[in-house]
């Protein structure tokens, strides 16, 4: 069992730094408190090889791993946190849905635009009362003709106010069963924003209303009984959420390190202080833990998408140590690292925020309990 990665992994990741290092690096701060989403970014990624990762080249992507999608984010994610986001929706989210199962028209019509950075899709999954218990959604798709009419809401949706294409779960029928996916553009008539608002971390989002929004046959991705193959996309997803959040921390604990490697207090180091030394040994070995459940899952899904059992246990652990450890960093930089003059009180929120994005970790631990157990455990009464 080998632990490192290969010497293409190597290569392939000091060659993601160089770029982040020079185009990313330049701007971070500013770049992670703007209300924008980074375009310019994404193009500059996509001429990097950097989108499409783990997309066929037939599709137009790299055809490349999970695994070296995940290298790309926590690399871009060590350099410019903000970054990372991109990363995340040109491999992670619906992207790769859309990819795996999308028509040959459907990809004609949007995969090379969202590949080039000019165009972002955005997973349009929970509603006012369907989050966590998302099968209790009430979008609705209606036969029209040759097509649907979708009625419904959408909230909380990564990049929503920005995206120009939705991946929306809807219901064609009763039941799990009766849910799939289709694809609406924002600028369709019948599709409305509504007030915009914030997250703890500055992320904008707006409540989606699709009022008789019509879709023609052509735009239904997953029809009645596709449920099933939307989560098992969406654990890339969280493989996307899981490595950023881990990053993140790390990006943190670098920052702290530097600092206590530097800044004196009584006439010493901070690095000098036993507690400061105990902090940081348990900040290291969570990290390097976390680590390795994040490969793991990474890697095993080479082949197709992540072990679903595998991912929540990395992604509950990751977003719970990312979290952790970011705190932690800050406590140790005090003033400046409460201080929007660094990144680290941006990665605390951030990581607080995944704890919650992606699939709670309360919902992660049923999901887990239920590969212990070997039964299914229903929450509904």
């Amino acid at each position: 069992m080998n632990f490192e990665l290969t010497a293409e992994q190597r290569d392939f990741q000091n060659a993601v730094r160089r770029y982040a290092e020079k185009a990313l690096k330049p701007g971070a701060l500013e770049r992670a408190h703007a209300d924008a989403y980074p375009w310019e970014v994404a193009r500059e990624m996509a001429a990097q090889g950097l989108l499409g990762i783990t997309i066929d080249e037939a599709d137009g992507g790299v055809g490349g791993s999970l695994m070296d999608a995940v290298i790309a984010i926590e690399t871009v994610a060590s350099v410019c946190p903000r970054s990372a986001d991109v990363v995340q929706a040109g491999n992670f989210g619906a992207i790769r849905v859309l990819a795996e199962y999308g028509s040959a028209k459907q990809k004609a019509a949007y995969l090379s635009r969202l590949l080039a950075g000019d165009m972002l899709i955005a997973v349009g999954m929970t509603e006012p009362d369907a989050g966590s218990a998302v099968t209790e959604l009430k979008t609705r798709a209606t036969r029209d003709g040759q097509g649907w009419r979708i009625n419904g809401s959408k909230i909380f949706t990564t990049h929503g106010p920005h995206a120009d294409l939705i991946l929306a779960y809807v219901r064609f029928g009763p039941g799990t069963q009766g849910i799939g996916s289709v694809l609406i553009e924002t600028r369709a008539d019948g599709v409305r924003l509504g007030k915009r608002s914030t997250f703890m971390s500055d992320e904008a989002w707006a409540e989606i209303h699709f009022d008789e929004v019509y879709i023609p046959d052509e735009m239904v991705v997953l029809g009645e009984g596709g449920f099933k193959k939307q989560i098992a996309g969406f654990n890339v997803e969280r493989i996307g959420n899981t490595a950023r959040s881990l990053a993140l921390g790390r990006y943190a604990y670098e920052e702290a390190r530097g600092w206590a490697l530097q800044r004196k207090q009584f006439g010493k180091l901070l690095c000098e202080f036993q507690g400061l030394q105990w902090k940081f040994a348990d900040m290291r070995i969570k990290l390097d833990a976390a680590q390795l459940l994040l490969y793991r899952a990474a890697t095993k899904a080479d082949t197709g998408f992540p072990d679903a059992t595998e991912t929540a246990i990395a992604k509950a652990y990751c977003n719970q140590i990312g979290f952790e450890v970011a705190n932690e960093a800050l406590q140790v930089m005090g003033g400046m690292g409460y201080s929007r003059e660094s990144l680290v009180e941006y990665c605390v929120r951030r990581c607080r925020g995944w704890m919650i994005a992606g699939g709670s970790i309360e919902i992660l631990k049923n999901r887990i309990a239920e590969g212990v157990f070997e039964r299914s455990f229903p929450q509904r009464q």
